[in-house]
């Protein structure tokens, strides 16, 4: 997939910027509070998705204007494609001039990957950032995977209520029950995350190799309770149901499911150290990008179609030679990058720069 025009009019801070970015490499720089990461967030809303940023549609009109409007032409699909994105208090979105019953219809149509600042925390937070990374890659990967995810956290939902309201409505039977349903979607979820992770890591391995110029060793694993690799679909959700049984105790005094899937992590290593614990600033945003590149990968290779990368303030933290493998070494791909410092741009060997300034677009 390739962006080839897009238009923002009264988005964020741009009354108006029509723009053409090139194939490879496209860097826009600037100094702080320009525009820059709106450029991108408006190029992520193409997705179907909501801003990265976690802002409602309403807050993406530019202040004192009645809505925005973005318009997007890419090649997609062997075909040139039109997206249009009107935005007042929530978004409404047409494609090729059919309007569609949901911004989510664009899922798998238009790709992109995007790397911001907060995703550090899928290295430095907790495991439910890490959790939410692989389930998000995977919706987009495997479109049935958000029935699976919905329908087990579903159950967890009842299931928790239950447990929280024991000892007043307690049922031996009915959390017998849950417990069935619980263990057959924790194995939906177990075999889709599990086969999900095996095909990220030979990507992530490769793109974080490129990034410490082969210095430092980079290795992910899916964290179950239980090693999954060998064990069958049934076998895993023999396994939840005997071990959902035996938390018993320990769900009742807690009040809610203390195992289960929604519980397990992805490990992170460098030089075979925990990246969380261990990484310097520089690993772990490296660490970040691989996994984003390799997001981009495994949706490349499923979909058939290159997503777009969007890579916001990614430059900071970085040492030269991380650098110059972003802005050098990505052939293949349409890369989006946003940053302050100038003297980056002198290690760009091919692609095209752009200057952002108060919401106002120019090629340098």
């Amino acid at each position: 997939m390739t962006v080839k025009e897009c238009k923002f009019l009264d988005f964020r801070n741009m009354s108006f910027v029509e723009w053409q970015p090139g194939d490879g490499v496209n860097v826009i720089c600037g100094q702080n509070a320009q525009g820059k990461t709106n450029l991108l967030e408006g190029l992520w809303l193409f997705t179907g998705g909501k801003s990265f940023r976690g802002s409602k549609d309403a807050e993406l009109v530019k202040i004192g204007s009645p809505r925005a409007r973005l318009q997007c032409t890419f090649e997609a699909d062997g075909r040139e494609q039109t997206a249009d994105i009107q935005i007042e208090k929530r978004r409404k979105i047409t494609l090729n001039g059919v309007a569609l019953s949901s911004p989510t219809k664009m899922t798998g149509l238009f790709g992109a990957v995007v790397f911001s600042p907060d995703h550090l925390m899928m290295i430095k937070g907790s495991p439910d950032g890490r959790r939410r990374f692989l389930d998000a890659a995977l919706c987009q990967v495997k479109p049935g995977y958000i029935k699976t995810y919905s329908e087990y956290m579903h159950i967890v939902q009842q299931r928790n209520a239950l447990l929280k309201d024991w000892f007043r409505f307690g049922d031996d039977t009915i959390l017998e029950a849950w417990n069935k349903r619980m263990s057959a979607a924790a194995a939906e979820m177990v075999v889709a995350r599990r086969d999900y992770v095996a095909r990220l890591r030979a990507y992530a391995t490769e793109f974080y190799a490129g990034l410490s110029s082969h210095k430092e060793k980079f290795e992910i694993d899916y964290e179950p309770e239980k090693g999954y690799e060998s064990l069958s679909k049934d076998e895993i959700a023999a396994y939840w149901e005997e071990t959902i049984a035996a938390a018993r105790q320990a769900d009742v005094g807690a009040g809610f499911s203390t195992v289960g899937p929604h519980r397990e992590d992805l490990s992170v290593s460098v030089a075979e150290l925990s990246a969380r614990a261990f990484g310097s600033q520089g690993q772990q945003r490296s660490a970040v990008l691989a996994l984003k590149m390799a997001e981009a990968a495994v949706l490349g290779e499923i979909t058939g179609e290159r997503p777009a990368i969007l890579l916001d303030d990614v430059m900071s933290e970085l040492d030269v030679d991380r650098q110059n493998y972003l802005m050098n070494h990505l052939a293949g791909w349409q890369v989006f990058i946003t940053a302050c410092d100038p003297s980056a741009l002198g290690r760009l060997s091919k692609g095209r720069v752009f200057r952002m300034e108060s919401g106002n677009l120019s090629e340098t």
